[in-house]
C-alpha cells in the first residue's frame, strides 16, 4: 500500500511566496531572486514529505499564482490582447504570466487582467482560461518538466501533477459565438501527449492527471471525449502510469465512466462521498489501483483513524496491498502549512490545538494510517500508542464544555418563517427609501475596505506586541476613518463608507467577537495568487455576546452629512470562508451566525444608520456540485441571509455583494434573498454577469463593478462610462448603481485615488447624458 498527496500548500509556512511576489512587482527583488523563492519552497516541501514518509511525493502542484494559469502558459492558450505586449517588449514569460493573472498598464500599453472565478466550491479563485474558435495550442513552457528534473536532481522522484486536459477545457470560456470549447480537444491533446512524453522520458513513472469534473454532471458528449482522450493517451504512452484524481464528490453516474478508462489508478474522495466506496469497489477492474482519499485536505480538524482504518480494511478485503494507495481527499491548497507554528496558547488554546491537523500534520497521520492497516509488527508499540492517542483527542472534543450552549441552540430552533421576511415587498419599500435617501441617479458607492498602508498594518502590530495601547492605536484609527471620510466627500461619492480601517480580514473581524471561534496565528490559506487569508476556526455554538460594528459606523456618520453605509459579511460568507464545526450540520451553525448578524443590523438601524450592507461573496461558492443537491442547500443558505437581513423596517436599506460567480444558475435565489441593492464584480467579464440579471429581469437595484480592483490598472473615465453603457442594455438605468468590483482593502492609495475619482466622473457623464436623453424625448 502506498501513500501520496495530491498537492502542498505552496504559500510556504511563512508566506514566503506571497512576500516575494509583491516584493518582485514593486521592483525591490529582480526575477532571479523571486525563482530562488520558488525553489526553497518547492525543495522545503518535497523533504517534509519525504521524512513523513510519503512514497509519492507530487511536483508541478507549486504555482507563482494559479495552476489553471499555469497551464494556459504552458499550451500557449495566451488571449490575443497580450500579443502586442510579446512583440513590443520583449517581455519574459514570467513578467507575461503575472500580465494576464493581473493585467498590463505601463508606458503606451492598457491590458485588461484575464477573468477570475471560484475553484469548484472553495474559497481559491482561479484565472479562467479564454478560448477562440480557432485557437491553437503549442507547447510555450516546460514547468512540469522543470519542476520534475529539479526534485530528480535533488534525489526525489516525483510524481508530476497536471490538471487534465478536460477539465482545463470546461473550465475555461469561449471568448466568440459558434463553437464549443470542447471542440478543441483535437488541437489540445496532441499538446498535453507531448508534455506527458516528455516527462516520462526524463524518468517520471506515475503522473497524475486532475480531473474533478468526473466528479460533477457531465453531458453524453463530455463523457464520449472522456473516452476518446484517455484511450488516445494510453495507445501514445502505454508504459506511464497515469493516477486519474477526482475529488470535491462522489463519482455517482460516471462511475462505469471513470473505471473504464485505461488508467493504472483512480482517486476518489471519500471524505466528501464516503458513501461511495462499496459501489467503487464493486464495479473496480482487479487492475486498477484505488487511491482511498481518507484525510479532509478542506478541514482542520484530526483524522478519525478508526473511520479511516474501517475505509482502508473494506478496500483490502476487496483488492491487494499493492492496488491500494491512500491520501487526503483532494490536494492540501486548502489547509494551514503547520500547526506547529502555533505557539501562543491565549491565541489557541491546547485543548483545541490538541483537535487540529494542518498540512504537515495530515503527511503524519497518512503514514500512521498506513503502519495501522499494514500492522508491522515491528513499530506495534508505538503505532499502538498513536491510534490511542488519536481517540483520546476526538474523545476530548465530542466532550468538550466548550462546544454547546443550549440557550443559543434554543434561539436557532424558535426560528420562523416570518423572522426571514421584510414586512413589504421592494416594490413598496424602494419607493419609500429613494424618498428618505435622495440619492441621484446612478448613485456612487464603493464596496466598503479601502487601502490598509504600512502605517495602518504597522499599527495593529505594535498594538497586538503591546508597544501601543488600546487607546493610542484606536485613536489612530479614528484619525485615518476621519481622512478617509473627508477624501469621499471630496471626491464627491454618494454613499461613503468608514474604510474598515480597524479590520484585519471581512471574516476573522467578525469571528474575533463571536462566541463559537478561535484563531490562529499563521494558519494562512492562499486564496489567489499572493492573497492569502486566515479563517477563523468554528469549534462551538455562535453567539454575539456585544455589538461589533456600531460604534465605528456611528462615529463615521457623525462626521458627515451624507449617508455612511453599515458594513457587515453575512452568515453564509462567515461560514465558508471559516473552518466549520463538523459535528452539526452546517445549515445549523449558518443560522446561528445568521441571528448574531441580525443583532448587529438592528443596533446599527437603532444608531441611525440608514444603509447596511451585508456582504455575501461566498453563496454562489457553497453551491453543492450536483445539481440534485441545491435546493436543499440554497433554501438553508437563502434563508439564514434573510434572517440576517429581515428585521429592519422598509424605510432602511439593505445591500449585499456577491463577486467571481457565474449567476445564472441561482438567480432565481438571489431575488430570493430580497436585498434592495447588489453590487457584484463585472469589470473583469466585461459586463457578461449582468446577461442572468437581464434575463431574469432581475427586480430590485444592482450595482455591476465598473473596475477590477484585483489588478493595479487604472481604468479610464471613458472606459468605465463604456462599461456602464453595456449595462444600460440590459438593466433600466434607475436600477443603477456605480461602484467598483470589490473592497478596496489590498490596493494603495494612489490607483485608489486615481480610480475612484475616474468612476465619481463616469457617473456625473452618465447622469448627463440621461439627462440629455430625457430632454430629446420630450
Amino acid at each position: 500500500m502506498q501513500t501520496h498527496i495530491l498537492g502542498y500548500p505552496r504559500i510556504g509556512s511563512q508566506r514566503e511566496l506571497k512576500k516575494a511576489c509583491e516584493q518582485y512587482w514593486s521592483g525591490k527583488i529582480n526575477l532571479d531572486d523571486l525563482h530562488q523563492v520558488g525553489s526553497a519552497i518547492r525543495q522545503s516541501n518535497w523533504k517534509l514529505q519525504q521524512k513523513a514518509g510519503i512514497d509519492l511525493i507530487p511536483s508541478n502542484d507549486f504555482s507563482f499564482y494559479d495552476q489553471v494559469l499555469d497551464m494556459s502558459l504552458t499550451f500557449n492558450a495566451i488571449p490575443d490582447r497580450y500579443q502586442e505586449l510579446i512583440s513590443k517588449k520583449e517581455i519574459a514569460k514570467q513578467d507575461l504570466y503575472f500580465a494576464m493573472a493581473r493585467g498590463y498598464q505601463q508606458d503606451d500599453l492598457d491590458i485588461t487582467a484575464m477573468e477570475m472565478t471560484k475553484w469548484f466550491d472553495t474559497n481559491y479563485h482561479y484565472i479562467v482560461p479564454e478560448f477562440k474558435k480557432d485557437q491553437e495550442f503549442k507547447l510555450f513552457s516546460n514547468k512540469a518538466l522543470d519542476e520534475f528534473s529539479e526534485a530528480k536532481k535533488a534525489g526525489i522522484l516525483t510524481k508530476p501533477v497536471l490538471l487534465g486536459p478536460i477539465t482545463y477545457l470546461l473550465l475555461g470560456k469561449e471568448k466568440e459565438a459558434g463553437f464549443n470549447r470542447l471542440d478543441l480537444i483535437d488541437k489540445l491533446l496532441p499538446v498535453y501527449i507531448e508534455v506527458l512524453k516528455k516527462l516520462q522520458d526524463a524518468g517520471a513513472a506515475w503522473v497524475q492527471l486532475d480531473e474533478p469534473f468526473l466528479a460533477l454532471d457531465l453531458t453524453a458528449k463530455e463523457k464520449e471525449v472522456y473516452k476518446k482522450v484517455y484511450n488516445e493517451i494510453k495507445k501514445q504512452l502505454p508504459e506511464l502510469k497515469i493516477l486519474l484524481a477526482t475529488y470535491f464528490e462522489g463519482l455517482k453516474e460516471n462511475l462505469d465512466l471513470a473505471v473504464s478508462l485505461p488508467v493504472c489508478a483512480l482517486h476518489i474522495d471519500l471524505v466528501r462521498a464516503p458513501q461511495q466506496l462499496q459501489e467503487v469497489l464493486d464495479k473496480t477492474p482487479n487492475d486498477l489501483t484505488l487511491s482511498l482519499g481518507i484525510i479532509d485536505g478542506r478541514n482542520i480538524w484530526k483524522n478519525d483513524y478508526q473511520d479511516s482504518v474501517a475505509f482502508i480494511r473494506k478496500a483490502l478485503k476487496s483488492k491487494t496491498s499493492n492496488r491500494i494507495m491512500i491520501a487526503p481527499s483532494c490536494s492540501l491548497l486548502h489547509v494551514p502549512c503547520d500547526l506547529d507554528l502555533e505557539t501562543n496558547e491565549t491565541v489557541l488554546t491546547p485543548e483545541i490545538k490538541n483537535w487540529l491537523a494542518f498540512a504537515k500534520q495530515k503527511l503524519e497521520e497518512l503514514a500512521t494510517l498506513k503502519a495501522i492497516s499494514e500492522e508491522d509488527d515491528v513499530n506495534a508499540v508505538a503505532t499502538m500508542e498513536k491510534l490511542h492517542v488519536n481517540l483520546d483527542a476526538l474523545k476530548s472534543k465530542k466532550e468538550s464544555q466548550r462546544i454547546h450552549k443550549p440557550e443559543v441552540k434554543q434561539r436557532t430552533a424558535r426560528i420562523t418563517k416570518k423572522d426571514a421576511q421584510r414586512n413589504k415587498a421592494f416594490s413598496e419599500r424602494k419607493s419609500i427609501q429613494h424618498k428618505a435617501l435622495k440619492l441621484p441617479l446612478f448613485p456612487t458607492t464603493t464596496i466598503g475596505s479601502f487601502p490598509q498602508t504600512k502605517e495602518v498594518r504597522s499599527w495593529r502590530a505594535q498594538f497586538k506586541k503591546g508597544t501601543v495601547n488600546a487607546l493610542e492605536y484606536e485613536n489612530l484609527l479614528l484619525e485615518e476613518t476621519e481622512q478617509c471620510i473627508r477624501w469621499q466627500e471630496e471626491i464627491d461619492l454618494d454613499v461613503l463608507v468608514h474604510g474598515e480601517f480597524e479590520r484585519n480580514d471581512m471574516v476573522e473581524y467578525f469571528g474575533e467577537q463571536l462566541n463559537g471561534f478561535v484563531f490562529t496565528k499563521m494558519g494562512w490559506v492562499q486564496s489567489y495568487g499572493s492573497r492569502c487569508v486566515k479563517p477563523p476556526i468554528i469549534y462551538g455554538d455562535v453567539d454575539r455576546p456585544e455589538a461589533m460594528t456600531v460604534k465605528w459606523s456611528s462615529y463615521a456618520q457623525g462626521l458627515t452629512s451624507k449617508i455612511v453605509k453599515g458594513m457587515l459579511t453575512g452568515p453564509v460568507t462567515i461560514l465558508q470562508w471559516s473552518f466549520v464545526r463538523n459535528d452539526q450540520p452546517r445549515s445549523e451553525t449558518c443560522n446561528q451566525i445568521a441571528l448574531a448578524i441580525r443583532d448587529e443590523v438592528l443596533d446599527l438601524e437603532k444608531a441611525g444608520i440608514r444603509i447596511i450592507q451585508i456582504d455575501e461573496p461566498a453563496i454562489r461558492e457553497g453551491l453543492p456540485l450536483r445539481k440534485t443537491e441545491w435546493q436543499a442547500y440554497l433554501k438553508w443558505a437563502v434563508n439564514a441571509f434573510c434572517i440576517s437581513a429581515a428585521g429592519v423596517s422598509d424605510q432602511t436599506q439593505i445591500h449585499t455583494h456577491m463577486c467571481y460567480s457565474e449567476f445564472n444558475d441561482i438567480i432565481e435565489h438571489i431575488a430570493a434573498m430580497d436585498a434592495d441593492v447588489i453590487t457584484i464584480e463585472c469589470s473583469r467579464s466585461q459586463m457578461e454577469l449582468l446577461d442572468a440579471f437581464a434575463k431574469f429581469e432581475y427586480p430590485n437595484e444592482i450595482g455591476p463593478g465598473v473596475y477590477d480592483i484585483h489588478a493595479p490598472r487604472v481604468p479610464s473615465v471613458k472606459e468605465m462610462v463604456a462599461l456602464m453603457e453595456k449595462a444600460k442594455l440590459v438593466i433600466p438605468e434607475k436600477q443603477l448603481w456605480v461602484n467598483p468590483d470589490c473592497g478596496l482593502k489590498t490596493r494603495h492609495w494612489e490607483e485608489t485615488r486615481k480610480a475612484l475619482e475616474a468612476m465619481v466622473e463616469a457617473a456625473k457623464t452618465l447622469r448627463v447624458a440621461s439627462e440629455k436623453e430625457r430632454l430629446v424625448t420630450l
